[in-house]
């Protein structure tokens, strides 16, 4: 999944990150910059709109499609180096991640595994 981002210096750089939930690879160009514990600003790579969660500030999301054209949302951890992902359908959640508790009480969902 390719997104357009913004470090705390205010540079931008697409990042690419694994379309498997759980799989924290990152590609970027090594001139984009930015350390653990920083909070990256993710957007729309097409329409440039901000990607944040209504959850926690400290997340963005997606809105993704299955091949059965079901669609749920994705939210991710915008804090650089931190790896919490959340797949909500409905009032279910998927957790995936070592820092995913993080925000499990901002979620406020059943989880499932």
């Amino acid at each position: 999944m390719v997104f357009s981002t913004r470090n705390k210096e205010k540079k931008e750089g697409l990042i690419i990150l694994h379309p498997e939930l759980g799989d924290y690879n990152v590609v970027k160009h090594p001139a984009f910059v930015f350390e653990k514990g920083d909070c990256i600003d993710f957007f729309c790579p097409y329409c440039n709109k901000k990607l944040t969660s209504d959850r926690n500030e400290n997340l963005a999301k997606v809105i993704m499609r299955d091949e059965k054209r079901v669609e749920y949302e994705i939210h991710f951890s915008r804090i650089a180096g931190e790896h919490s992902t959340y797949k909500i359908v409905g009032m279910n959640v998927e957790i995936y991640g070592e820092d995913a508790s993080e925000y499990l009480d901002f979620l406020n969902l059943t989880q499932t595994f």
